[in-house]
């Protein structure tokens, strides 16, 4: 058996796990997910051809709610069984956030992990579980290598002017700057675009990773030179439960006419706002197309206004636009989503093939259309897996 890479990005409540070959250009073996941590726990998997493993927990095995490290201590039990832990190599993470420190991917140690512990405020949302799983993982595994591989890092050769805010120096330089998000995606999604753009690959590109979490990335010669995301995950698009660009008037008047604490506007900002905090049903932009609301076509249209608003203010950095880019969980699968966007971007030069688009075609422009349109799934596991053997091998 070749050497493999675990990789993991773990969140508040599931973790999801990936076992890749060792090499330069790393072959999925399998993927799953174990769910409910803190709750009821399930468990799937599945291996590279989507042939499912394993569909459930064994019996007695959710007589307790899971935390990370039971939860991972289960997997690699499982690993084991499987004959797929004595050969591991290490493990990659996805970690959302690197500050200003970690600008690549990074071996794991005590001093580096109490250095991103530092950075949960600026990503309470994510940072504290990817840690947590980092911090199981060495307890479980003490002599397994772990690599952190961060959301940030592929924005950090932006142009200064793109990651600073209009604040005093003495605030910029404490660290307070544009940071930007989804990196891994962005990443992978300009490593595979010669194969679908050709030339054009190298052009003014705007990628638009849309899914519960969502932003825009401004791509030339394959590089970031804006990001619709900011100091924080919570900057930009409206997402699934998340508000997205906000007058920041807005949170002094909560704190002061509402008496909010900080805490409560973290958490309206967060986790009530967003599709869910507009139509007052749901997160999830499947069920809102399904929904024959008002309120639901109003959160659609709202998420839909904020996009194309974010193309143009993209489109504007790049000075023109020869792509548009759409990953992510709402850009790869809903056609409507898609449409629209595009629709109100017709005057960059853009027309939808609406066949291609509603056959989920890889290229959905017309042939008219000055302006490529394209579909490419995203793959922030297969880049965990190369950065981490190139950093661990």
């Amino acid at each position: 058996m070749s050497d493999q890479i675990l990789v993991l990005n773990s969140g508040s409540s599931s973790i999801k796990f990936a076992l890749f070959t060792a090499t330069d250009n790393p072959l999925r073996v399998l993927q799953g997910t174990i769910s409910g941590l803190g709750a009821t726990p399930t468990f799937s998997a599945c291996d590279a051809t989507a042939k499912p493993l394993i569909a459930e927990l064994p019996a007695g095995s959710t007589a307790r709610p899971l935390t990370h490290e039971s939860a991972l201590g289960w997997l690699f039990n499982w690993l084991d069984t499987h004959g797929h832990s004595q050969r591991m190599l290490g493990a990659g993470h996805r970690v959302v956030h690197g500050g200003e420190r970690y600008a690549e991917p990074v071996r794991i140690d005590a001093g580096v992990l109490a250095g991103l512990e530092q950075l949960v405020p600026m990503a309470p949302l994510h940072q504290p579980h990817n840690l947590a799983a980092i911090r199981a993982l060495m307890e479980l595994q003490p002599q397994l290598p772990q690599a952190a591989c961060f959301d940030t890092a592929f924005h950090r050769i932006q142009p200064a002017l793109a990651q600073h805010f209009a604040l005093p120096r003495e605030i910029t330089a404490s660290g307070v700057r544009r940071y930007g998000f989804h990196g891994l995606s962005y990443e992978h999604i300009a490593s595979v675009m010669p194969a679908h753009l050709g030339t054009r690959a190298d052009g003014r590109i705007i990628a638009a990773h849309l899914g519960n979490g969502a932003s825009m990335c401004a791509l030339l010669q394959r590089r970031s030179i804006a990001s619709t995301m900011g100091f924080t995950a919570l900057d930009g698009l409206m997402m699934g439960t998340r508000c997205g660009a906000i007058d920041p008037g807005v949170l002094f008047y909560l704190m002061r006419e509402k008496a909010m604490t900080a805490d409560e506007v973290e958490d309206l900002l967060y986790r009530r706002s967003g599709l869910l905090g507009v139509s007052g049903l749901s997160s999830d932009m499947r069920e809102l197309e399904a929904s024959s609301d008002p309120r639901a076509r109003e959160a659609i249209e709202l998420f839909v206004y904020r996009a194309a608003r974010e193309v143009g203010s993209l489109a504007a950095a790049l000075g023109g636009l020869d792509a548009l880019v759409f990953t992510g969980g709402i850009g790869e699968r809903s056609t409507r989503v898609r449409a629209m966007i595009c629709e109100q971007s017709r005057w960059l030069g853009i027309e939808l093939d609406p066949d291609a688009n509603r056959a989920h075609s890889t290229l959905i422009s017309s042939q008219a259309s000055r302006v490529a349109v394209c579909v490419i799934p995203t793959d922030e596991e297969v880049v965990i897996a190369r950065h981490a053997y190139r950093l661990l091998a």
